[in-house]
């Protein structure tokens, strides 16, 4: 049977490390975490589940920390997880069928990006064989793709496959990590020094485009995502991302029909469906401020054909069937909203709407108080809104 050793790379993780590494210790022969600088209990947590701990001093560049743990593996094969990952345990015995297959090089697994509201999965080159010529590079969004492609050039028998359910759970984007962690400048400037070496790498144009997208400088983030689609290097997960991006940012800058173009491209290219539930997502609420209601039911309704437990698109079926004064199944959509994400504040608020609107004030009350007691926790100023608002109806909330 292969061997699996578990790579990492931490700093100051005490608060997380511990569950990732419980959801790794009965799957991996050794764990090796490569710790950068830490002050905190985090070598003690590693020491406790018996890892290999070596040292590296940090220098701004995540593929050359990513290199170093790798130098200390000796299993045959590698995966790599972060703090703020967990691996799902109902994956670990195909994960270990797979990594018997002699031509199997890199199995891509499905993460889950807990938190994430409108793109809940991606598709991460994390598992891997132990190649001597499989290295990691790009000082952000650290990968090890561009080795594996130069590889299979070279020997074109290996395989890239993929475990077709949920691998890895990320807790990254949670409201708790969004707040502690401020990666943004670190991010910008490790990207636009990579680019000006490599000017038209089609990654780093999506990845480095959205970002100046998210800090509202659009014409950079336009002119980005348009070089990266030019540069005809993308593959079909970049693809998608470049058009997606465009799309979004074709919203606010009010072109509709490059906006529509670039969604219709984002659908269509050949991955796995559940990386597209942006794109079903976004679109169709782009069609219903458009007017166009069918259409964004019809995408709504193919994104949770692929995830049945996709929150989002549950509420905004909700959002639509209640402008149309369909209020039974409104009221069924943001239930079912509910029963994926029951820590979502404006679906209790919603539905508590819904219930005011036919008389029935005990439910609406029921909701309206789950609406602001989350609100309370996530947002004090909407609760307290929220609370103002209803005094009008008569209803008071402590």
């Amino acid at each position: 049977m292969p061997q699996l050793s578990l790579c990492m790379i931490v700093k100051n993780e005490e608060a997380i490390l511990a569950e990732c590494l419980e959801s790794v210790k009965d799957v991996v022969d050794e764990m090796i975490v490569l710790d950068t600088g830490s002050t905190d209990r985090t070598v003690a947590i590693a020491e406790e589940y018996g890892a290999k701990i070596p040292h590296f001093s940090w220098c701004d560049d995540f593929s050359a920390a990513r290199n170093e743990a790798l130098r200390h593996v000796t299993g045959d094969w590698v995966l790599v997880l972060d703090a703020d990952e967990q691996l799902n345990p109902a994956i670990a015995n195909r994960l270990k069928t797979e990594i018997t297959k002699d031509n199997n090089l890199v199995i891509n697994l499905i993460r889950q990006e807990i938190g994430a509201k409108q793109s809940p999965y991606s598709l991460t080159s994390r598992l891997f064989r132990h190649h001597p010529k499989i290295q990691f590079s790009r000082p952000y969004h650290a990968l090890i793709d561009d080795s594996v492609i130069d590889l299979i050039r070279q020997e074109p028998d290996w395989q890239i496959t993929q475990l077709p359910s949920i691998a890895i759970f990320h807790y990254g984007y949670t409201p708790q990590a969004i707040q502690t962690l401020d990666k943004t400048n670190r991010a910008k400037a490790a990207m636009e020094k990579f680019l000006v070496q490599h000017p038209n790498d089609p990654y780093t144009c999506s990845k480095l485009g959205a970002l100046y997208l998210q800090l509202e400088q659009p014409k950079k983030g336009l002119k980005l995502l348009r070089r990266g689609l030019k540069s005809n290097l993308a593959n079909a997960n970049v693809l998608y991302e470049l058009h997606y991006h465009l799309a979004n940012a074709y919203i606010k800058q009010k072109e509709i029909d490059k906006s529509i173009k670039h969604f219709e491209k984002a659908i269509s290219q050949t991955i796995l469906p559940q990386l597209k539930l942006g794109a079903f997502n976004n679109y169709g609420a782009f069609l219903h401020s458009l007017g166009d209601s069918r259409k964004a039911i019809k995408l709504f309704e193919m994104a949770l054909e692929i995830d049945g437990k996709f929150t989002q698109g549950y509420y905004n079926l909700g959002m639509i069937y209640k402008n149309l004064n369909q209020i039974e199944q409104a009221i069924n959509a943001y239930k079912k909203a509910i029963e994926c994400d029951p820590y979502y504040a404006p679906s209790y608020q919603n539905l508590g709407v819904l219930f005011l609107k036919i008389g029935n004030m005990t439910a609406a009350k029921m909701a309206f108080a789950q609406a602001i007691d989350l609100y309370d926790q996530q947002n004090p100023d909407e609760a307290q809104r929220l609370r103002d608002g209803l005094k009008d109806f008569g209803m008071e909330f402590g």
